[in-house]
Formats: C-alpha cells, structure tokens, sequence
C-alpha cells in the first residue's frame, strides 16, 4: 500500500513516534481522542513566545514563515522562500523550511557557518535533555542533508533557569547554547529507519497498532492518548495508588497485577494498604485522635489563606527569574472567635502591573501578626511568602511571621488520618472536597459560572486580561475572584468537616 501523500512526517511527529509509534497513528487518524490539558497547551504557548525571543541571538535575520488566506501555514511558499534565502547567502535563517520526499520540517534558526549552516533547536524548557532533543535535531539533520545542506552544527538553545531581570531584558544571558552534536550523531544513524518504519505503520489506515501502555506513555512527555489506551483498565487500578511512581506501577502492570483485588496481597506501605482495604470493602478509614490532636494546635483568630499565581516563561518584573511562580492573586477566609461569624476578604493584582509590591502590603494589613492561619499543601504558600519577604525587606518580618503560624490542612489526608475511597487515592483538594461533600452543588467547581475552573485557567487568564476590553476585563476579573473564594471557602469546610469527624 502506498504511504497517503497527504500525511507527511514532520519534526513533531517524528518525536511522536521515536515516542510511540500508536500515538502518531491515533493523532492521524483519531484525532479527536487526543486530551491537550492546559499544563501542555501552556506549554505551546511558551514555547512560540521564547522561539520568537530567540530570533534575535545573532543579529538581524530573515524569517520563511507563511500563512495562506486561512490562517495556515503556507509549506509551499517557505519552502520557496527559504530557497531564495539560501541562494542569497543569508547568515541567518528562523523558520528555514525543507521538504524530502514525504518529509519535511522547519529549524527555528538556521545560521551560515563556512561552507553550510547550523541547526539551532530553540526550546522553553531550562533543563537541555540531549537524547530527547537530538531527535527533534537529528531529524531535522536528516532532512536538510537530502535537501543538499551541509550542517555544519547541531545546537540546543534552552532557557537559562539562573538568569535574573535587572534591567532591560538580556536575551543572551536568558539563553543557554549547548552543542548536542554527539548525542544527534547517536540518533541521525537510525533516522533513515525510523522513518521507514514510521511511513510503513502510517501506509495501514485501518490497523490500529498494538502498544501497550508502558514507560513511554509518560516519558519523556504525558501522552495525550492515555484516557484512550487505558480505557481497558478497572474502574480502580495500580495506576490509582498513591504515591508510587509511574515506573513502578508499569512493573505491575506488566508482571498482570492491576486491580485491586490483585494488589491487596502485594508489599505495599500503609496509605497505599489502606486506600486498596478501603475501596475493596467501601469503607471509610478515620482516626480521631489524631485529628483531634491536628485541631487543637489551631486558635482563633482562624485564618484561610489560599494565592493564584502566574508563571512568566520569560521573567516580566525585576529581580525575578524564568518560571518563577508570581503571586497575582488571594483569597482570605477568616472566623474571629468560637461560633463567630464567617468572613471574607480578597485581593487581585491589575493585569500588566508587577503585582508583588501590593500583595505583600494587602496580606499585611488583612493578617495580623501571630495569628494562626492555614493552607492546603502549605509548601506553596510559605514558599511564595519567603520569596516575597526577599523581595521586600521592609515588609519581611511581618509576612515571614505569616508564614510561621501556618498549618497545613493537607495533613490529617496525607497523613492517612481520614480517608473516603472516592478520594481515588489523591489527596489534593480537588479530590478530597468531592469526596467530603459529594451532593454539595455549592463546592463544585464545575458550577462556577465563569470561565476560571482550576489554576491553571486562573493561571493563563489573568496575564490576558489587560488585553480585553472593559467588559471583559471584567467579567475575568470576576471569574477570578469567585474560584479563588471557593477554595477558601472549601478549606473552611475541610477544616468544618474535620471537627465534625473528630467529635462524633
């Protein structure tokens, strides 16, 4: 059978296949099985907004990049164009497009180095994995060589995590450049195989392959088949249990350990028992003593304190660095004596404007000093506060003092104290409130009405919002507001239903 001629292999789906070959047949041929979650469309995002940064390291260049009338990219007219680039001597090339045969693929910079030119692979993330990159490169090698280009050298451009904004934004010190020229020359001598294989799986239109789920399904990248191909497994499976890493859930997996029932003779330690007893046998697992003795280090004034952040790939405010976690946002849930009443404040930054100066001073003026406060998975606050008190020396006393009267109300969960098998062995509070509170519509965060469901919606819209236009500025900022209450007002009722368990 013929490969179609409407299906090429690019760059990516190259990697998607050296990956797993069924990802590749499914994202052709299935498409709509595929689940991009917002931490892997986040990603793209960065990714486009660094590859354009990233232009600019050699000076002035040209870029191939063409859409058609219909917002798509137009292969024919790069193709051309980076032709006419290369016939003209160029130095510098971004998006340079080739084509060979059913193959084809655009470099993100391609640079004149004496009689050829080199391949720079521009990536968001900070950390250079050469064997997963080189082969993104060793491809992309493969292709120009049958286009008659000789590549001179294979380079890794990567975001450098130790860069600090002071100043105007440095792009030659936000990058790093690494030759992965012996990692690609590994991977270019099986290219030409991989590919045949890869066109030959693809010629099959109607033979799905048969992959089995393995270390591949999370490595190096999640796949977004994964719902799809372990649509097989029980309702509760290995792949369920808490805390044991992917490698060692695959082992069981493989050895035809999956359910529950066929785990509850396995060595397994004490939280991971007594999620599979209690699913087994529906039962609910609670230790009231030491959740009593959890609540009594709590005293009133009770605060709930839980922020939002944004994670600017390329660092936007002085002083701080790629990735790092800004606070934007929070909510503030608070009860000032026994049976008092329940009362909220909150605050949100303005869109484009550095928003730590002024969370710092409204987290000081709405929690007093030596309060207790608490928060769920407490990490993330405390690390935030710390990262504000280095940042704003004259306020440091008063917000590290916040964070040393704060307790965590992921613990009595993670500590194995409480547990509901619909908690499906996370204790996250996306999982634990359901669980608590299952007929409760007012703890749903499907039931908000805006568009901020989750973090990492709060997390992508807020940046865009000074870009709307009033009324939708608006309504974002609403959206905001209104998620971020319900996880504090979910602590609440965490913290409610706990006293409610250790008391009957």
């Amino acid at each position: 059978m013929a490969f179609p001629k409407h299906i090429g292999i690019s760059k990516s789906r190259y990697t998607l296949y050296r990956q797993c070959p069924k990802a590749l047949w499914l994202r052709t041929y299935k498409p709509e099985l595929c689940i991009i979650g917002d931490a892997l469309q986040q990603r793209f995002q960065a990714g486009s907004a660094v590859g354009d940064l990233a232009k600019g390291l050699f000076g002035k260049f040209v870029e191939a990049t063409s859409y058609d009338e219909n917002g798509k990219l137009n292969l024919s007219k790069m193709l051309a164009e980076t032709r006419k680039f290369i016939d003209s001597g160029t130095d510098v090339i971004c998006e340079a497009a080739f084509k060979y045969e059913d193959g084809y693929c655009a470099v993100d910079i391609l640079k004149k180095e004496g009689s050829g030119y080199a391949i720079y692979e521009v990536k968001s993330s900070t950390d250079a994995d050469n064997e997963v990159y080189a082969q993104d490169v060793a491809y992309q090698k493969y292709i120009l060589a049958h286009c008659g280009i000789n590549v001179t050298g294979t380079y890794l451009v990567c975001i450098n995590s130790d860069y600090v904004l002071d100043g105007e934004l440095d792009i030659h010190k936000l990058f790093k450049i690494q030759d992965i020229s012996e990692a690609v020359t590994q991977e270019y001598a099986i290219v030409e195989n991989q590919v045949a294989e890869a066109k030959k799986m693809l010629a099959q239109e109607d033979v799905e392959p048969d992959e089995d789920l393995d270390a591949h399904c999370h490595k190096p990248y999640d796949c977004a088949f994964w719902k799809y191909c372990s649509r097989h497994l029980p309702e509760k499976s290995v792949f369920n249990l808490y805390r044991m890493n992917f490698g060692k859930k695959i082992e069981y997996y493989l050895h035809g350990v999956i359910s529950f029932e066929q785990l509850k003779n396995e060595t397994l330690n004490e939280k991971q028992q007594m999620q599979v007893n209690c699913t087994l046998n529906d039962t609910i697992y609670i230790n009231k003593v030491e959740i009593a003795k959890f609540l009594y280090a709590l005293s009133y004034p009770l605060y709930f304190l839980d922020f939002e952040t944004m994670q600017p790939v390329v660092p936007e405010y002085q002083g701080t660095h790629p990735y790092q976690q800004i606070p934007f946002q929070y909510s503030l849930h608070y009860i000032e004596e026994e049976g008092g009443e329940l009362m909220h404040k909150e605050f949100l930054g303005v869109s484009g404007e550095d928003p730590r100066r002024s969370i710092a001073e409204s987290l000081c003026r709405d929690i007093p000093m030596d309060v207790c406060s608490t928060a769920y998975n407490k990490a993330f606050e405390c690390t935030r506060l710390t990262e504000l008190a280095e940042s704003f020396p004259d306020l440091a006393e008063h917000l590290l003092n916040i964070r040393d009267h704060i307790i965590d109300l992921l613990v009595p969960f993670q500590s194995g104290w409480y547990y509901i098998p619909a908690m499906g062995g996370s204790f996250s509070i996306k999982s634990v409130l359901p669980a608590l509170f299952p007929e409760d519509p007012e703890l749903d965060y499907h039931n908000l009405a805006g568009s901020v469901h989750n973090g990492g919606e709060a997390m992508s819209i807020f940046p865009k919002i000074k870009d709307m236009t009033p009324e939708q500025q608006q309504a974002a900022r609403k959206s905001l507001l209104e998620y971020c209450c319900l996880d504090t007002l979910a602590m609440v009722k965490v913290w409610q239903k706990l006293r409610e368990v250790s008391q009957s």
